[in-house]
């Protein structure tokens, strides 16, 4: 009997997401059959790219038994710059390089802050996560910055097709495959699942825990800027609330797929499918017409249900 309960917590925990948004796209298809259209599922799956990409580097993070709260600053923050150097006359490719290197240098920050600095991750990353908002305000003087130019380089990023399939939507799904090979795959993935399931006993086997909780946090940072850079292609303005909040849902999706927030047990794919329940529940519940306070309570009993689920694992 045990054994077979054993077994059903197994399959609950591997599939139980993934039939959670079956479950839950049946049940907005029959509501609304606005839905079920292939223009509204790739607008669907483009919402969701900015999320996802940093949900992917939130999940290495929650892995390590860590947790970053920053990245809606880092977004705002290294999209901020990019404008900022595309009005002064940087190229935009290079400046949207500059970005990115930049955004991971933002996250390698807090790394070390929770490494080197001994800091609760919570504390390093709202310490880093106040700071980077405050210099984005500062840099923005409050304002939006606009007049990016005609940049084709800028405009592919957020608003590209390539056989009528969005960029974003590309982007998500290679970097998706890419996390997937880092995480089963490689030595990392491996010194990752270490570092969260046991701290001490991955120290005694070699693994240098402070090399990759800096890593996962640099990572984290790179996702972020990498979102913002498609926020900045589609909006064509950096808005100095860019990102606000953003953190919240990247955890949601996390949690909704199943990865532990302890640390040291989840899946990639999990995180995926954890995104694509928080914006099916975005996209249905707008299209039938539910008031977003009533959405933000529903998304956060859902999110409730799977913090509890976790822990009863």
């Amino acid at each position: 009997m045990n054994e077979n309960k054993k077994k059903v917590l197994n399959y609950a925990q591997d599939f139980g997401a993934l039939i959670a948004l079956v479950v839950l796209i049946l049940g907005i298809s029959i509501a609304s059959p606005e839905f079920r259209t292939w223009s509204n599922f790739l607008s669907l799956l483009r919402q969701s790219s900015i999320n996802g990409l940093i949900a992917f580097g939130m999940t290495c993070v929650i892995l390590t038994d860590a947790i970053d709260l920053s990245v809606g600053s880092v977004l705002a923050l290294s999209t901020a710059l990019c404008a900022g150097m595309i009005t002064a006359g940087v190229p935009a490719g290079l400046a949207m390089i500059l970005a990115l290197v930049l955004g991971a240098a933002l996250g390698v920050v807090s790394g070390v802050l929770v490494t080197k600095g001994r800091l609760q991750p919570f504390i390093a990353t709202l310490i880093t996560m106040t700071v980077y908002r405050g210099l984005t305000m500062i840099f923005t003087n409050g304002k939006p910055i606009s007049n990016l130019g005609d940049s084709f380089v800028l405009k592919l990023v957020g608003k590209g097709n390539f056989y009528h399939i969005p960029i974003p939507v590309i982007l998500l799904i290679l970097i998706f495959l890419i996390f997937f090979f880092l995480l089963n795959k490689t030595t990392f993935g491996r010194r990752v699942y270490a570092t969260g399931s046991n701290w001490k006993s991955a120290k005694l086997a070699g693994v240098n825990i402070h090399k990759t909780k800096i890593i996962v946090y640099g990572i984290s940072g790179l996702m972020a800027a990498l979102s913002g850079l498609i926020l900045l292609s589609r909006l064509g303005s950096a808005q100095p609330t860019l990102g606000d909040g953003y953190e919240l849902d990247a955890i949601a999706a996390v949690a909704l797929g199943g990865t532990s927030m302890s640390g040291g047990r989840g899946k990639i794919y999990g995180t995926f499918i954890g995104v694509l329940i928080i914006a099916v529940l975005n996209n249905g519940l707008n299209i039938v017409g539910v008031s977003s306070y009533y959405q933000d309570v529903i998304k956060g009993l859902v999110i409730l249900v799977a913090v509890l689920s976790d822990r009863k694992r």
